[in-house]
């Protein structure tokens, strides 16, 4: 295991980044600033070429790796898994379908488009769940590149900024009421920033409506990403039916579940929600702003467009199938 002054140089490289991020994140909410994470990363190491040398290069590893995993389980703190039954099973219908539409249809798209597994997968599921939050827990049991992380956070980011956008003006013409835009916001928009921007931006009912549609399918990460850890274990076995509960269960997983354990029995109280946000949120960029840091644009640029009209189409189809959903439970 590497020493604290090995690690030293990477982690403050990459928390300066991520500081900067964040204020940025701050002044453009819609953006965010785990994207700004992974974007000033790319741009400081293609300025600065011994930004990820040998001296960092210890560091980025143990914060695009230990410090994602670790954001996972701050994550934890702020989900509470009472709010499931409490936002009342209207929404539970809608949010369920498109997820399975978002993960089937990148699994089909993906294979009819070619597109690398593990970016079909952080797509997939970026689309389905949480965007950034998703696909960084997502990457923590595929261990997937480091540039097909980076591409589907930004094919999820690109589609994002559509959203919001798109949807306020598309629900005017729909004549949706708050509450149903704020289903379809938190179920077709992807990152809570850009959940918030939309829905408030349509009214002051579909805001809070929204954030709380949002937050139960932010609770979904938890059996996607044990299916995950699963398949990747058995896949690692070659195959093997039995898989070692360790291998499927891995620590942070089980941490992140105890947080919000905690959270749902009401031991970490509403007072510390802003703070806990704020930590969990710093350490995504902070991870990200490291895999942005050691990412090689021409790795990237040589998977070619298909990614990106991979997650368009998921997106056209989750979008298309939550306001299918709605008219079907009578909710639209």
């Amino acid at each position: 295991m590497c020493s604290t002054p090995t690690l030293l140089p990477g982690l403050l490289l990459a928390g300066g980044v991520a500081l900067v991020a964040t204020v940025l994140g701050t002044w453009m909410p819609v953006v965010g600033a785990p994207v700004f994470g992974i974007l000033l990363g790319v741009l400081v190491a293609g300025l600065l070429p011994a930004a990820r040398g040998e001296r960092t290069a210890p560091g980025l590893a143990f914060a695009a790796k230990k410090v994602l995993q670790a954001s996972i389980v701050v994550l934890g703190l702020g989900l509470s898994l009472g709010q499931v039954l409490r936002i009342g099973g209207e929404s539970l219908p809608v949010m369920l379908g498109t997820l399975v539409v978002a993960l089937v249809a990148a699994w089909l798209l993906g294979r009819w488009l070619g597109t690398p597994r593990d970016v079909t997968t952080l797509v997939g599921v970026g689309t389905g769940i949480c965007g950034a939050s998703a696909i960084a827990a997502a990457s923590a049991v595929i261990k997937p590149r480091q540039e097909d992380v980076a591409y589907a956070i930004g094919t999820i980011f690109t589609f994002n900024i559509l959203a919001v956008l798109l949807f306020p003006p598309l629900g005017h013409a729909l004549g949706m009421d708050e509450a149903a835009f704020g289903l379809w916001a938190g179920t077709a928009i992807n990152d809570t920033s850009s959940v918030v921007a939309a829905a408030y931006s349509y009214g002051d009912e579909a805001g809070p409506h929204a954030v709380v549609v949002k937050l139960v399918r932010t609770l979904m990460i938890i059996p996607i990403v044990l299916v995950l850890a699963w398949a990747t274990a058995r896949r690692e076995q070659g195959g093997a039916e039995r898989v070692p509960l360790r291998k499927v269960l891995p620590t942070f997983i089980l941490l992140f579940l105890l947080a919000a354990a905690l959270r749902s029995l009401g031991l970490v109280p509403d007072a510390w929600q802003e703070g806990v946000t704020t930590l969990g949120v710093l350490l995504i960029t902070t991870a990200l702003a490291a895999i942005g840091l050691t990412l090689r644009v021409d790795q990237v640029r040589a998977a070619g467009p298909r990614p990106l009209l991979l997650g368009g189409m998921v997106w056209v189809l989750v979008s298309v199938s939550s306001l299918g959903l709605q008219a079907l439970t009578g909710t639209l």
